[in-house]
């Protein structure tokens, strides 16, 4: 019985392994779905393909690396990171920083806006404590800068 279980399993480690890997590879006719998906002629024989070479004792590396020699990398869902492919796996991660940064920016605008808080004055709209804050901590000067300005414009009157 358990000569009969060996070849058994065996056979369920080689389907399993052969759909995994079949998954991960598309199909160079349809373009849009794996090979496991695909009932496209090429998508047959690559399946036969990789459950033969399973069988014949190599590695998903092995068989990935074949596929690759064979079709190119676009044959492979997950393409490698390398110099080429460094915009496509970087792409989003630029991309949500950039969000982030415009995110950030807009709140700490919406914070320190002073023209906004200005006109909410002027249209009678009374600021809140923090506003008031914000504001005079924007408009006052720093007092060494008063100083070096009140020089300045003081030469420049006086010629």
């Amino acid at each position: 019985m358990a000569s009969e279980e060996d070849p058994v399993k065996k056979n369920q480690i080689v389907e399993a392994r052969a759909r995994n890997i079949s998954h991960n590879v598309r199909c160079t006719e349809c373009g849009s779905q794996s090979i496991e998906e695909s009932q496209a002629d090429v998508a047959i024989l690559l399946r036969k393909l990789i459950r033969d070479e399973i069988r014949s004792g190599k590695s998903d590396k092995e068989i990935y690396k074949k596929l690759e020699d064979d079709f190119g990398e676009t044959v492979l869902y997950a393409p490698k990171f390398d110099m080429q492919t460094a915009a496509l796996w970087l792409s989003p991660v630029l991309f949500a920083g950039a969000a982030a940064g415009v995110w950030a920016y807009s709140k700490h605008r919406q914070k320190t806006n002073v023209h906004i808080m200005a006109l909410n004055l002027v249209r009678g709209i009374p600021l809140t404590p923090r506003e008031k804050e914000t504001m005079l901590d924007v408009l006052t000067p720093p007092p060494s800068q008063v100083a070096r300005t009140s020089l300045w414009w003081r030469r420049w009157r006086g010629q």
